[in-house]
């Protein structure tokens, strides 16, 4: 589909119309304790605290742990242990130490991240069956890539151009899961080309990338496929579908709540059904997935507002701004009211027996209770995605920028405070009561305990380190996205 069709695309398929292109002035609902005091100065102390833990915990992790059973996915009675679905954490195990170095300067977590980056995530660049190369291979060669363009250590022009040529590889692999639909076309999941995930929408951004280093993607008949127009489109997808705006498109619909997955006919393309893996169900709202919509379409705005690369589709990139815009702002919304007090949100908000726990948006969250786990790792994914939403709404509103802006530090100094940051010596995570995948029990449940908790994920342990860089970069003035540096010299390849 040309991507100049965006009017159509939304006009024609009666989930929202032109009315989808204005966002809307938000909820009073918003059940979340935002501190307006708090700012990236004050939580220097604890950021620095932080990244000695971060140190302290990769060093043990790579001191401790067997690579030979795998990528490491969550912790079981503090150890990391590896669980066969699909390999998507190891770039976050590397990806972990080269923020600290970005951080710190510690140059023992530049050769570690390097170091595995070198030895183990070759075969991720050509994994064909995952829509995960966003997280593995920008957490990675992205880093390094970044750390050596900005000069924090000494890469040679044969080194750069080997990330530059990983990412673009990576760009194009995920790029080649597509699916056409009757009015656009997504990047199809694991589960087959039937399958929308609303994780995939962070993972896009390696098309971005690629995009910016000057990749051409050719098909069959040498026919050139734009990896741009494919991640803005599957963005467009995951905006129409994956998200609800309270329009009455079904008896749940809850503005800002997102399906997990969205299932299409893969003969005719139609949309038939919301569904969900590892939510409690297709109508309720599974809140990791609602924090990779906050932070995919914040990051999506941010590089489309930084001019992309259609100077002749203007009219269209301004259409598809609008789009994330009005995205961004009900999932983001969605989250502040439905998170406890102290940002934290539940596995679930349709999660059955958080009745049980009585008016629990009242009160900070209790990672102990016997009803339902918290899943700190959302709040960590979801924490970076208000703050760049707000940075990006401060331009025009600054009342509703400073909300989503403070509301993620608020976030933050919860995370960075027991009783969840892991600072026991023999526990190899970081971030603590993150939840993987609460409907196959596959998280562990400490004896005495009914519920998952105290223990880690490797996509929270990262995500939370990108989210304290993040916040170290502001406070030094040295805001940063993820398609910096990705650019310039895409074709220098040797």
């Amino acid at each position: 589909m040309p991507f100049r069709h965006i009017s159509y695309f939304y006009k024609t398929r009666g989930v929202g119309g032109q009315a989808l292109c204005h966002p809307d002035a938000g909820s009073n609902d918003i059940k979340m304790k935002i501190d307006y005091d708090v700012n990236p100065g004050s939580l220097q102390t604890a950021l620095k605290d932080f990244w000695d833990l971060a140190y302290a915990k990769t060093k043990l992790l790579d001191r401790e742990y067997d690579p030979s059973r795998g990528s490491p996915v969550f912790t079981v009675d503090g150890k990391y242990t590896t669980r066969g679905w699909t390999e998507w954490t190891q770039g976050f195990q590397f990806g972990i130490p080269l923020l600290v170095f970005r951080a710190t300067g510690e140059k023992e977590m530049l050769g570690i991240g390097r170091k595995g980056t070198f030895e183990k995530m070759a075969d991720h660049l050509t994994h064909f069956g995952v829509h995960d190369h966003g997280f593995n291979n920008l957490s990675t060669y992205g880093n390094l890539l970044q750390a050596a363009a900005e000069g924090l250590y000494e890469a040679s022009p044969e080194e750069m151009d080997y990330y530059r040529l990983a990412i673009r590889v990576s760009g194009a692999v995920q790029a080649r899961r597509w699916t056409r639909t009757g009015d656009g076309g997504f990047i199809y999941s694991f589960n087959g080309p039937h399958s929308l995930f609303i994780d995939t929408l962070r993972t896009c951004r390696v098309l971005l990338a690629a995009h910016r280093l000057g990749h051409r993607m050719l098909e069959e008949n040498d026919n050139a496929a734009d990896l741009q127009e494919r991640a803005i489109m599957h963005a467009l997808t995951t905006a129409g579908y994956a998200v609800y705006y309270g329009t009455g498109r079904d008896s749940y619909d809850v503005r800002g709540r997102v399906a997990h997955e969205s299932i299409f006919n893969t003969v005719d393309g139609s949309y038939r059904c919301p569904g969900s893996q590892q939510g409690y169900s297709g109508f309720s709202t599974w809140t990791r997935g609602l924090a990779w919509a906050m932070l995919g379409f914040g990051e999506m705005m941010e590089y489309l507002e930084s001019g992309g690369d259609a100077t002749d589709q203007g009219a269209d990139i301004s259409a598809a701004k609008k789009i994330f815009l009005k995205a961004a702002r009900a999932t983001c919304d969605f989250y502040l009211e439905n998170c406890a007090s102290d940002g934290i949100p539940y596995w679930d908000t349709g999660a059955p027996s958080l009745q049980r726990l009585g008016h629990y948006r009242d009160r900070p969250a209790d990672p102990f209770n016997d009803h339902e786990p918290v899943d700190s790792s959302a709040a960590a994914i979801g924490a970076q995605g208000l703050l760049r939403l707000g940075r990006y709404v401060g331009k025009t509103d600054p009342e509703a920028g400073d909300k989503y802006f403070r509301a993620g530090l608020t976030i933050l100094r919860t995370l960075l405070s027991a009783p969840y940051l892991s600072t026991g010596p023999g526990h190899q995570g970081i971030l603590l009561h993150s939840v993987y995948h609460r409907p196959n029990g596959w998280d562990h449940i400490p004896p005495g305990r009914r519920v998952p908790c105290g223990e880690s994920g490797m996509w929270g342990d990262y995500h939370m380190a990108e989210l304290c860089y993040l916040t170290t970069r502001i406070s030094q003035a040295g805001y940063y996205t993820f398609f910096d540096h990705m650019g310039g010299n895409g074709n220098n390849i040797s």
